[in-house]
């Protein structure tokens, strides 16, 4: 089993920044992208940032975040961690990251994992 913990949310004004972590453990082969996504209430979850972990890079960012959010990782740690800069209150909703590996077992199934959400809340 993989557990993912999550850090860093909270209460900022509008133009403040918030730097999230999410840290993986448990029994990981190898891990194929990590990112995050984000869920409003009422709305469904939607695609903030990801980057994948072997050989080249490869980074997407969803439209309302280019230029204002940075996503990178560490390996070594298994963690990921997103930088948001210029918050704007339309920002506000639960943050989750997630890990899409292969476990360290026979066959090396692969899995995708996600963590408890962090609550990022933007004032005006």
């Amino acid at each position: 089993q993989v557990q993912l913990v999550e850090s860093g949310g909270g209460l900022v004004q509008a133009g403040e920044s918030l730097r999230l972590s999410c840290a993986a453990s448990g029994s990981i082969f190898s891990i194929n992208s990590m990112g995050w996504y984000h869920q409003a209430p009422g709305k469904q979850r939607e695609l903030v940032a990801t980057i994948t972990s072997e050989g080249s890079v490869s980074i997407n960012y969803a439209d309302s975040v280019k230029g204002r959010f940075i996503i990178s990782r560490d390996n070594a740690k298994h963690t990921v961690y997103l930088q948001m800069n210029s918050l704007k209150p339309e920002d506000t909703s639960v943050y989750y990251c997630y890990f899409d590996v292969r476990l360290n077992r026979p066959l090396r199934p692969r899995y995708v994992y996600w963590g408890q959400g962090t609550q990022v809340t933007v004032s005006s």
